[in-house]
């Protein structure tokens, strides 16, 4: 029927913008602007925050488009692989998002042009080029959003404080080369499957983690050097909201970096769902060191809880295949532990057969202990019955 299929072709479109992730680039490109000097006209904070957001959008279509074969093999429940989203559709829709946001740009601050060609650029480089080459894939991701930083205090119209723009833009861009990082661990399986020699493929799961947290505290300590540069009624504010930024990024990395517990699917994605919110409390923290705690407050509360609201609602189904009988010819997926693969050869003898009940040490008659023996559990389940929120 037409209706079902348009609300079908309209939930893949908003399912493609991520929408917990859709309040971040707007709010890096205000906090960009917030770090020029004088009072911005409305039109080009409207452009700050929405010239960000378009982009994004467009790299979400246009990555999914790129990224569409690799999908059909580790998340073939995605718009595109899952026959919602055509690619053709996918790729007109990046483009017009694109060339929305140069409109915006032309109307609002032309110089900034230049920005948005390199950001798009990089969108497409990230996607088509370096996703799948190490560290510097993740780099390229972090770079975007350093330029985001850069273009918002362009596109302000007053003169930006450079000293704290570029200290911002280099703290970003650290922030999320290492979350970025983060995001590939939940990943390893299918990257390594469809050819992409991530980090975490190329020098295992432990070192990307540890590679990530390192990255990450580079971040915070660049943020830091920048709380003497804010404005001074915005000081206090910017170190209060970035130590809660830590305190985030400190949940979301224990896990992580915690040798005794198996680093699976779903501990991955928890800790990647902790930066996505946390990562807004950063860029409200550079907000309020150039404008003050109220106008950051009055931005951060709204679309934190935004954020983590549609990450408990949509993040598993958007990063897991169905399970459970969710769909046809799909069948459960077992939270697998993220260990590297062993190298290939004969396998061992797996010796004489056991009997199952009775024997490991503690069982009584009839009762044996969880283990290796029993049956898989699928990765959305686990994620539900942990749930309600990472937090």
């Amino acid at each position: 029927m037409p209706g079902a299929r348009f609300a079908t072709g309209l939930g893949a479109h908003l399912q493609t913008w991520r929408p917990y992730t859709l309040s971040y680039p707007g709010l890096v490109g205000l906090a960009g602007a917030a770090l020029a000097d004088g009072s911005p006209p409305a039109a080009h904070l409207w452009a700050a925050w929405a010239v960000p957001t378009l982009s994004w959008i467009a790299g979400h279509y246009l990555g999914d488009y790129f990224d569409r074969d690799l999908d059909a093999i580790g998340k073939p429940q995605r718009p595109i692989p899952s026959g919602r989203l055509s690619p053709r559709a996918a790729v007109a829709s990046g483009i017009l998002c694109a060339l929305a946001a140069a409109v915006v740009t032309a109307l609002t601050a032309w110089t900034a042009l230049l920005l948005v060609a390199a950001g798009m650029a990089g969108i497409v480089a990230y996607s088509k080029v370096f996703k799948g080459r190490g560290l510097s894939g993740n780099a390229v991701r972090g770079a975007l959003t350093a330029l985001t930083v850069v273009f918002g205090a362009l596109t302000a119209g007053t003169q930006p404080r450079w000293p704290a723009v570029l200290l911002a833009a280099l703290a970003f861009c650290a922030h999320d080369t290492a979350s970025n990082l983060v995001g590939t661990l939940r990943d390893i399986e299918g990257d390594r499957s469809g050819g992409y020699h991530t980090l975490p493929v190329l020098r295992g799961v432990r070192y990307a983690a540890r590679t990530a947290a390192l990255l990450y505290a580079a971040a915070l300590v660049t943020a830091t050097a920048c709380v003497p540069l804010a404005a001074p009624g915005g000081r206090a504010a910017f170190a209060a909201l970035l130590l809660v930024a830590a305190a985030c990024g400190l949940r979301a990395f224990t896990p992580l970096l915690r040798g005794a517990a198996p680093l699976t699917p779903v501990r991955a994605l928890r800790a990647h769902e902790v930066l996505v919110a946390e990562r807004l409390i950063l860029a409200a923290a550079v907000l309020a060191g150039g404008r003050g705690p109220a106008p950051a407050l009055a931005v951060l509360v709204p679309l934190l809880a935004l954020s983590v609201l549609t990450q408990a609602r949509l993040r598993a189904r958007h990063e897991f295949p169905p399970d459970d009988g969710e769909a046809e010819g799909t069948a459960p997926r077992p939270a697998r532990h993220l260990h590297p693969v062993p190298a290939p050869g004969p396998s061992p003898d797996p010796g004489p057969p056991t009997e199952r009940t009775g024997d490991r040490p503690g069982d009584g008659p009839g009762e044996r202990s969880p283990g290796a023996d029993d049956p898989p559990q699928p990765v959305r389940a686990v994620l539900r019955k942990d749930r309600p929120s990472p937090w």
